[in-house]
């Protein structure tokens, strides 16, 4: 319960700006003034307590409590490190950025890019942070997590081995910039071995908020060198790999020089002038910043002494530094992928530059209720999250004709927070998504989920690529003008997760998640004297006696007596505490107990109940799987949002994800209370109401 109050309190705050690059997000509820305030007013160096010095913080596995790597490992300040630390030292650059023994230089190539834009640095890195003007051993840094800026504060105590930094270092030693943010990246991720193996276009996004797009260099298009120059200067980042083709070939060494699995950054590219002819030329940097290239235009190469001296010098070939220039197409023919992280981009595709629309949704899939698999289970594909977009009006370019022009639209799926828990044994999931086209006859049903009779009809307009096991899928789709509907999955069904999806659109779009309207409109049955029989009113005198009302315990027994009759329905009988609750729901006076007329519209309303979850027990087990309770819910009148119905299928569904008879009609009394209760006290039809704590209590504790 505290969970969901929480995430309540949250979206609330980020509906007021929480959360953009101005208003940071305070990771873990850290505050770098305040603390920084505390550390200099008490004259005391800061010890991060949320991230400590010890061997957890490296990792679990390989730099594990028990591992041979973490042994002589020591934690210490830059100032036990070198005589005179400095944060930066004329600026952060490429060359600040060494690697040490972590395999995340897919990180460090993001963080290489990075130093090309001072802007994006210094949102990152912000400024006045130094070891010499009011130095507390607090530091801090700023990334983009899932749609939202998080500030994340670090001590500046540093792993260290023999004396030296263990994991990133500066060419120099004495720079420590790049080895802060390397942990405070940790930190976020949950400890330094979490960094091991990723994309660069993972560093890309979270230092931007960018979208990312990738290249097979196999498959290179005809004008990816003219694109590589315009994401150049348009300041976009840019990485490129080598793939391997098995455990043997990752950080092998080609005959060449280049490493193979290894991610370097492109930094630059250019046209010269080579013996009468044009040649293109490519910058790479390794973050290593050693083993170069020793092909055609490596440093020191041959081709240099054939160009004018001034163009070589403004290129700046220089000898091992990690950064070198080779042929465009040597580059195509010895690398597998290029991945750009677009700040802007549509700057890829378009002469004129102007902002995307940009909607950005947070879901979950949650195991018997929105982890529907992909299209190859169609009994629960349906109930994935659905998010619609209309498309109105099409490209100022657009390339089809005037009666079907076409819009542009960039749909990321981004899994969250999988680096964290990859020391329970968690990996990435599959995942993708896939585009459909709302036929006008269904265009304004965007109060409920289409149905799975919809999807087995309806081909897709389009789709991510094959399922696979990366943070993001990302595609540049061309539609026409029309009303969309996305469904995002894991390939499997019943695969927990939590994602966001973004939509990135030339022009503005409507988007709005489907269901996220909640309403209600259960079966309320119009009783008479005429309606009650004469075996139902001696079967209630019996129960009620002299009293002439029935008790939650007198509920109980009749209905059980009733279901042990049954066998299409399995059910452990109803507890004390439902029949109360269904008590609750339709006691008018006060007392507790029901009359006559009372009781018959509840078994009326259990009868309907009855006949919606049989109709929902698909196999005839008698129990409902509890992905079918959201068409169950419908028939009963209630319009839910993912949200609620992930809480319901948590808390109903058995560890078989199952729905027994008796959860569903608990969960149905429940929310017919709950709906009344609101409704009683929204006087004025607002969709709000304010309760004291007393009051919110007593409501609760019904």
């Amino acid at each position: 319960m505290s969970g969901i109050a929480a995430k309540v309190a949250k979206d609330r705050a980020v509906a007021e700006g929480l959360g953009t690059n101005r208003n940071p997000i305070k990771y873990q509820n850290q505050d770098y003034e305040e603390l920084r305030a505390q550390c200099l007013a008490s004259k005391t160096l800061f010890k991060d307590d949320q991230f400590p010095a010890c061997v957890s913080t490296l990792g679990f596995n390989e730099l594990g409590p028990n591992s041979a790597k973490t042994v002589g490992i020591v934690w210490k300040r830059p100032s036990e490190i070198c005589k005179q630390p400095h944060f930066i030292i004329d600026g952060a650059t490429r060359g600040d950025i060494r690697q040490g023994a972590l395999g995340d230089c897919w990180l460090l190539a993001a963080i290489a890019s990075l130093t090309l834009d001072p802007d994006i640095l210094a949102q990152v890195v912000p400024d006045n942070q130094s070891f010499e003007k009011d130095y507390a051993g607090i530091f801090h840094f700023q990334f983009w997590q899932f749609g939202e800026w998080v500030d994340v504060v670090v001590d500046d105590r540093l792993p260290t081995k023999n004396g030296e930094l263990v994991f990133v270092h500066s060419a120099e030693g004495d720079e420590f910039w790049s080895a802060l943010l390397e942990k405070a990246y940790a930190k976020l991720n949950g400890s330094y071995e979490a960094l091991s193996g990723g994309s660069t276009i993972e560093g890309f996004e979270d230092f931007t908020g960018g979208i990312s797009e990738q290249y097979e260099l196999k498959k290179a298009p005809a004008d990816l060198f003219q694109i590589i120059r315009k994401a150049l200067k348009a300041e976009s980042l840019l990485g490129c790999s080598i793939d391997i083709t098995s455990a043997y070939d990752s950080e092998s060494i080609t005959s060449r020089k280049l490493v193979k699995g290894h991610a370097y950054s492109v930094t630059g590219a250019e046209e010269v002038m080579y013996r009468g002819q044009t040649v293109q030329l490519i910058r790479v940097r390794n973050p290593w910043g050693e083993v170069e290239w020793t092909g055609p235009w490596s440093d020191n190469a041959p081709e240099w002494n054939s160009i004018d001296s001034k163009v070589r010098e403004t290129l700046g070939n220089k000898a091992e530094d990690g950064e070198f220039w080779m042929a465009y197409t040597d580059w195509l023919r010895e690398y597998s992928r290029l991945e750009i992280c677009n700040l802007s981009p549509d700057t890829l595709t378009s002469n004129d530059q102007h902002k995307w629309n940009v909607t950005l949704f947070s879901g979950s899939w949650v195991r018997g209720s929105t982890a529907g698999g992909c299209q190859n289970y169609p009994g629960t594909y349906w109930t994935n999250p659905q998010f619609r977009v209309k498309l109105e009006e099409p490209d100022h370019d657009h390339s089809g004709s005037s009666r079907d022009p076409s819009c542009t639209v960039i749909v990321g799926l981004m899994q969250k927070n999988r680096r964290r828990q990859k020391k329970l044994g968690e990996d990435l999931l599959s995942i993708g998504y896939a585009l459909y086209r709302v036929p006008k006859e269904l265009q304004n049903q965007t109060d409920i989920h289409l149905n799975r009779e919809f999807f087995q009809k309806t081909t897709a307009a389009g789709r991510s690529d094959t399922y696979i096991n990366m943070r993001e899928v990302s595609k540049r789709i061309k539609l026409p003008v029309g009303d969309y509907v996305i469904v995002p999955s894991t390939f499997e069904p019943l695969k927990p997760g939590d994602f966001c999806l973004r939509i990135f659109s030339e022009k503005a779009a409507k988007s709005l998640e489907v269901g996220d309207i909640v309403k209600a409109d259960p079966y309320e049955p119009q009783v008479t004297d005429k309606d009650v029989t004469n075996d139902f009113k001696n079967i209630f005198q019996k129960l009620a006696g002299d009293k002439g009302e029935v008790t939650a315990k007198d509920i109980q027994n009749i209905l059980n007596r009733l279901l042990s009759k049954r066998t299409d329905l399995k059910t452990n009988g109803f507890s004390l505490a439902t029949c109360k609750e269904m008590i609750s729901l339709m006691d008018m006076d006060g007392t507790q107990t029901l009359n006559l007329m009372e009781f018959k519209t509840l078994w009326m309303k259990i009868q309907k109940y009855m006949e919606i979850f049989l109709k929902a027990d698909k196999d005839k087990s008698g129990t409902m799987d509890a992905h079918e309770i959201r068409a169950a819910l419908q028939d009963a009148g209630f319009s839910l949002n993912n949200t609620i119905q992930q809480s319901i299928a948590q808390r109903y569904a058995d560890i078989d994800l199952t729905i027994t008879f008796n959860s569903f009609i608990s969960c149905m009394i429940r929310l017919e209370t709950l709906f009344k209760m609101f409704k009683q006290l929204d006087n004025d039809n607002s969709g709000r109401i304010e309760f004291s704590l007393p009051e919110w209590l007593c409501a609760t504790l019904v």
